[in-house]
């Protein structure tokens, strides 16, 4: 019987690899094929942990077939990339919602709906019929106060965040930094702002008072400057929490 098609995406981008083209075969397959039995790569699963290049500081992951390092520099909006020296594909994003990712014996990556229970896999020198083991259990986490599902407002992906910190949150996927509702940046902005009227006022105070002494204490011109110079910078964080990007809270885990 031939085989059914239901879908047919290649992962990498702007690269023809058919090794990772879905073949999401969940019947109709013929019993003389080779088949295995092989766990999915859970959607939920975190993708390698970033690393930076000693030499370069370039972000890089490592290869889940041959542990070699692989640069991501220019492909961290993509959900694979492919490893220099095995040719083998490496998730470094979430699959998409309602997909799941699927590693074959030979090594080949394949991605398919989260429902699916047979895949077959497109190498010519495979042709491999999987099917997937039913995907463990996970037991509850237990919940934890104000943590919170977040959709980075630079990549889109989501991650997870406490709320209750004070502090702003940097995506562990594209690594930028954001805040994580509107008030925390508001809030921190008004902060910064109002210091920076404060000191900009003592400046004009001190420079008002010794206008008459300046020329005959050259360190009162220091004092100016001090005054003024804290002033500029506190203006300055002002306009970097006024225009930060807002993450935005999807719901409580």
């Amino acid at each position: 019987m031939a085989k059914k098609m239901d879908e047919k995406q290649p992962l990498l981008k702007n690269e023809n690899h058919t090794e990772i083209t879905i073949d999401s075969s969940d019947a109709g397959i013929g019993e003389e094929t080779n088949q295995t039995t092989a766990s999915s790569i859970g959607p939920d699963e975190l993708p390698p942990a970033y690393s930076s290049n000693e030499e370069r500081g370039l972000p890089m992951v490592t290869c889940r077939v041959c542990s070699a390092m692989i640069d991501i520099s220019w492909k961290r909006e993509q959900h694979v990339v492919k490893c220099n020296q095995c040719n083998e594909a490496t998730p470094i994003r979430n699959a998409p919602p309602g997909k799941k990712y699927v590693r074959c014996p030979c090594n080949c990556l394949l991605i398919c709906k989260s429902s699916s229970q047979r895949v077959a896999c497109p190498r010519p020198n495979c042709k491999r019929i999987i099917n997937l083991a039913p995907s463990p259990v996970t037991p509850p986490v237990a919940t934890m106060p104000g943590m919170c599902r977040v959709t980075c407002s630079w990549c889109h992906d989501t991650f997870l965040f406490n709320t209750l910190t004070n502090a702003l949150a940097r995506c562990p996927h594209c690594r930028k930094v954001s805040s994580v509702g509107a008030d925390f940046a508001k809030n921190r902005s008004n902060v910064y702002m109002a210091f920076g009227i404060i000191f900009l006022a003592i400046g004009i105070a001190v420079l008002w008072i010794t206008r008459a002494n300046a020329l005959n204490h050259i360190g009162i011109f220091a004092a100016y400057a001090g005054m003024f110079l804290v002033s500029a910078l506190l203006f300055a964080r002002t306009v970097y929490y006024r225009r930060m990007k807002i993450s935005v809270i999807e719901g409580p885990i």
